[in-house]
């Protein structure tokens, strides 16, 4: 059987690599760069990043993308053939939501694919809720989840949710 593909994505810094780190069961194929500006951080992923997991038999591939803007053009390569799409923004960075949410819609616009926002850092105090995301993005509470993509349950939750979407909305005939 041919492996499922999702796509990870959201603003630098949301927890993509983390994320993904915290689910592959082989070692994560990273491009991560130093970055040559002030993203505050020192490196960044320039390309992409890689992981893969079997769930209840099926062979799942995450495909990370990188979060900054000059890279759009990486979103529609890792996006092409993707079921479905995790994007991933830090709950205690609201500054990011506008980039996350133009994200969200150039990728759904252009691969149109159930999503499912991850509102990262639960594990932080004073974090937006998945609630008060849910909210500011216009979303059902149902396209987004809190997550710390740092401990395996939680991601392994989210990745999921995201796939009982997926299902739910073939069972609407939904392609």
């Amino acid at each position: 059987m041919k492996p499922l593909k999702l796509l990870i994505s959201g603003p630098v810094g949301a927890g993509k690599t983390t994320f993904i780190q915290s689910l592959s069961e082989i070692p994560v194929v990273e491009t991560d760069e130093l970055a040559s500006e002030n993203i505050g951080k020192t490196y960044t992923t320039v390309a992409m990043d890689f992981g893969m997991l079997e769930l209840d038999g099926i062979r799942i591939q995450l495909w990370g993308t990188p979060g900054q803007n000059r890279y759009k053009f990486m979103w529609d390569i890792l996006a092409e053939g993707a079921l479905g799409l995790i994007l991933l923004v830090s709950g205690e960075q609201p500054q990011d939501f506008i980039v996350a949410r133009s994200m969200l819609e150039y990728i759904t616009s252009q691969h149109p694919i159930p999503y499912l926002l991850g509102v990262t850092r639960q594990d932080q105090p004073d974090v937006w809720t998945p609630e008060d995301v849910a909210d500011f993005f216009g979303l059902p509470p149902e396209h987004v989840i809190g997550i710390n993509a740092t401990r395996a349950t939680s991601s392994i939750q989210t990745l999921i949710a995201l796939l009982e979407q997926i299902q739910n909305q073939k069972w609407r005939g939904i392609p």
